[in-house]
């Protein structure tokens, strides 16, 4: 169960850690199951970029619904029907599982009473999927999700939606007492143009690196 306590602070004044999900704590990619659909790869590649692309997929991380995303979809492409279907129908075979080493250092930093939270851009009708299989995620004391708020990062809203949950459970919390740790450069620009502390996450080892320089025990 999450750490209750309010009054942990680092050295340098870090209250909280945020984690962003994936590229960071789960392995997740459209290519772990198109690689079965499409076996060429720049057949699949050019799929991927053009018709269930990052951008449309982003849509129904802001909110709107597997339903509608795939229909408007398919009535662009009735061509590629079944594999537009095959994206939310076989959405779990893209999540190959958890990243080991960033949910060691959840899992560290748990064990030290740091107050934990997330902060992912995920469809609010596939993330009960990961809550259900994944107990790691009962870590957090909250998580904001893009689906449910209806926003993605790097929207300055989220992050300002996000600073306010937490600080429910931190009393007076402030911009600069997080650090936010996220694998897209763009999202962490996006927090540290808002005050946050945060780390764009390429190699866990450095992430570590920065965290303890943070004063934080990870």
């Amino acid at each position: 169960m999450p750490s209750k306590r309010s009054d942990y602070t680092s050295a340098a004044g870090i209250r909280a850690v945020v984690f962003d999900f994936g590229g960071v704590l789960f392995d997740w990619s459209p290519h772990y199951l198109y690689q079965q659909l499409i076996p060429d790869a720049a057949e699949r590649a050019h799929f991927l970029t053009n018709i269930c692309s990052s951008e449309w997929n982003l849509r129904q991380d802001e909110g709107r619904t597997l339903q509608d995303g795939t229909a408007l979809l398919v009535a662009q492409h009735p061509q590629h029907a079944p594999l537009i279907h095959a994206f939310y129908d076989r959405w779990s075979e893209m999540l190959r599982g958890p990243l080991d080493e960033g949910v060691a250092l959840l899992r560290n930093l748990h064990a030290q009473d740091v107050p934990l939270f997330g902060l992912t851009n995920w469809s609010h009708e596939t993330f009960p999927y990961a809550l259900a299989n994944y107990d790691f995620l009962q870590i957090f004391r909250d998580i904001v999700v893009s689906g449910t708020e209806q926003c993605v990062k790097p929207d300055e809203v989220i992050y300002q939606i996000a600073l306010t949950r937490y600080g429910k459970q931190l009393p007076n919390l402030q911009p600069n007492e997080l650090v936010f740790i996220d694998d897209l450069e763009k999202n962490v620009e996006a927090a540290r143009r808002l005050g946050w502390h945060a780390i764009h996450h390429v190699d866990c080892g450095d992430t570590v690196r920065q965290l303890q320089a943070l004063g934080l025990p990870a």
